[in-house]
This record gives C-alpha cells, structure tokens and sequence, in this order.
C-alpha cells in the first residue's frame, strides 16, 4: 500500500528534527511543508490545536490521518515501518531509549534551549530584543552539564541507549544541531560526544539537517563541516 507523507515542521526545531531523522533512516519519503508556528497560522493550528510542530499528515487509500507531537509521531513510525528498528531490538535498550527520549525532550529542552535557543532563536524571531547575556551564561553552564552525561553515557556503550543506534541518539543529535547552528557547542571539550556526533552527521538521513538554513539567522561556519 503506498503511502504519501507530508511534514509540518520548522527547520530550527529540535522535536521536527528527530522525526526528519527517523523518517530519513527509515529511508521514507516525505514532502515539507515550513511552518512559522509562532504566528499561528489557522491552517496549522487546524491540524494541531497546540499550534506547536511537528505534525505528520499520512495519505492511504485517500484517507489522512493526523498525528500530531514527536513522541505520537516517533511511535506511528515504529509501529508501522518496524525496520530498521529505531528503538531496538532489545527490551532493556528500548527502555533506556525510551528514557533519554524523555530526557532530551524534557530536562535538556528546560535546562538548556529554554536558555540559549530561547535567547539566540526565539528572541529574534519573535523581535524581542536583544539576548540576555546572565540567561546564556546558565544555559551553557547546563549544556556542560549534559555533554558530560553524554560523555559518561558514551564511554561504556556504542551508543547512547546500547549496543545500537536509536530514536535516543536521534533526540539528543536533533537538539544538539540546533544550538550547533549557532555554534554554541564546546566539543573540544567533549571528545567522546563529538566522535559520535561526527558518526550521525554522516549519516545519509542528517544531511537535509546540515543543509537547513532560515533568513537572517546564519549558521557557525563549521556547521555542516562532517570532519569540524
């Protein structure tokens, strides 16, 4: 049964970017559709009351079906295209999967984005003024902090969650490429979490992600640069 996808998203978006991921590693394709969520725009609302991206709109047999979120959308894709599995193959791994999901999604996103993505992004889109220099400090402070626990996680495991590449790995490359674009990462202070983060830009499925650009918003030069 063919399938058609269409994703709302927004490029700079940490939670859109792990669902391009997934769908890229599972070799599916998809047509884009940008949205300016902060303007509201009725159409995407009507899609998703939230008015927050991502949302996926699949077509079969000319019925759609909404599924709005990261997390609805991630576990759909699972569900229906189990291969390659993103969650593995293990019940242990996709427990742990599961927590760090939780992890990026939630205390990385309050501690970390809520600061320098809010302050170096949202400020600018929203024309809010200029950054807070005390704000950036505490989220790169917080971002030190989760480099470490990646660094800890990644000196004992292939991957994040185990022994193979997951939807965790995923989550914490997708927010971790946003606050790269504004080359706000420390990485020679991170030796481990930049080898594996060299490995998942290499994939075939980050490359859109490393192509993304937003008008007035530059990335850090060494951005898209696979050996940086």
């Amino acid at each position: 049964m063919s399938v058609e996808r269409t994703l709302h998203h927004f490029p700079l978006d940490p939670a859109s970017r792990q669902v391009r991921l997934a769908l890229g590693e599972k070799r599916l394709p998809f047509v884009e559709i940008q949205v300016r969520y902060w303007e509201m725009p009725p159409e995407f609302t009507s899609l998703n009351p939230s008015g927050m991206p991502p949302v996926l709109v699949e077509t079969r047999n000319q019925r759609n079906l909404v599924v709005c979120e990261t997390r609805a959308i991630l576990e759909h894709i699972e569900e229906t295209e189990s291969e390659p599995p993103l969650l593995g193959r293990d019940a242990g791994e996709r427990a742990e999967a599961r927590r760090l999901l939780q992890w990026f999604d939630r205390k990385f996103d309050n501690e970390v984005n809520g600061f320098l993505l809010h302050e170096k992004m949202e400020k600018r889109l929203l024309r809010m003024g200029a950054p807070d220099l005390a704000a950036l400090r505490q989220g790169r402070e917080a971002l030190r902090h989760h480099l470490g626990y990646i660094d800890g996680l990644l000196q004992t495991r292939d991957w994040l969650a185990g022994r193979r590449m997951s939807l965790a790995d995923f989550a914490a490359a997708a927010h971790l490429s946003v606050i790269d674009y504004f080359g706000d990462v420390p990485w020679k202070d991170f030796t481990t979490a930049k080898t594996w983060y060299m490995k998942l830009k290499s994939r075939p499925a980050f490359r859109p992600i490393l192509a993304d650009r937003w008008p007035g918003l530059a990335p850090a030069a060494h951005y898209d640069d696979l050996d940086f």
